[in-house]
């Protein structure tokens, strides 16, 4: 049975995907960079330290890296913050989930100010036992280290015992290198099939699609 559940926030929980590819976008196009939209979205999920090297060379990170990737944050938490929702009944998932006995966790490659403007936003602040952020990762995703440290938030849980919940293969990934499964939700707008090839073991369509249905969920224990 499942003990307990690690959220990804950003495209899983709160609608941002597009803003940060927006934000993204801004910022490499202020260093001579025009990068189409579609290419920087496929990579949002990954923090900056997976997502630069996609685009720049290993010189370009070093000399204009950092500046991106700081005009990016304050681009985004000017222009798009203030318009950031969640998604529908996410609280309601979560008080769920919580009736079920189950402990809650963020696991988040957002900074620790952005996830606490996130958790108010989403109504969820008092239904979550911990947090994790940026900070508490050396390399955020694919890699595990945002897992690695979620799980030893929870203190002595086998990782089989809890589950992801995300929108990116980015999630998916890193979840399985930490020795866990993933719920993939398609409100991030990343396709099914490459959650799917990323070994989600289920896909919902968004928060509200997974509380109606969450009877015959990974989260119920009959899978």
């Amino acid at each position: 049975m499942i003990e307990a559940v690690i959220f990804d926030v950003d495209g899983t929980l709160i609608d941002t995907v597009d803003y940060h590819a927006k934000a993204w976008l801004w910022a490499f196009a202020r260093h001579g960079h025009d990068i189409p939209f579609e290419d920087i979205r496929a990579q949002i999920g990954k923090g900056g330290d997976q997502l630069l090297p996609v685009f720049l060379a290993e010189e370009e990170i070093k000399s204009i890296g950092k500046a991106i990737s700081e005009e990016r944050d304050m681009f985004f938490k000017d222009e798009y913050l203030p318009h950031v929702h969640a998604f529908p009944m996410v609280r309601e998932l979560f008080e769920r989930i919580k009736a079920d006995g189950k402990k809650i966790v963020l696991a988040s490659s957002a900074k620790d100010d952005e996830l606490e403007k996130y958790e108010q936003i989403a109504q969820i602040d008092d239904l979550i036992q911990e947090s994790t952020s940026s900070d508490d990762a050396e390399k955020s995703k694919p890699h595990p280290d945002i897992f690695h440290a979620a799980l030893g938030r929870l203190g002595d849980v086998d990782p089989s015992k809890v589950i992801v919940i995300g929108d990116t293969p980015w999630d998916a990934l890193a979840a399985s290198k930490a020795g866990m499964k993933t719920i993939g939700l398609l409100c991030g707008g990343f396709a099914e099939v490459d959650l799917r090839d990323a070994d989600c073991v289920a896909i919902f369509a968004s928060p509200a699609d997974l509380l109606a249905r969450y009877d015959e969920s990974p989260l119920a224990g009959q899978r």
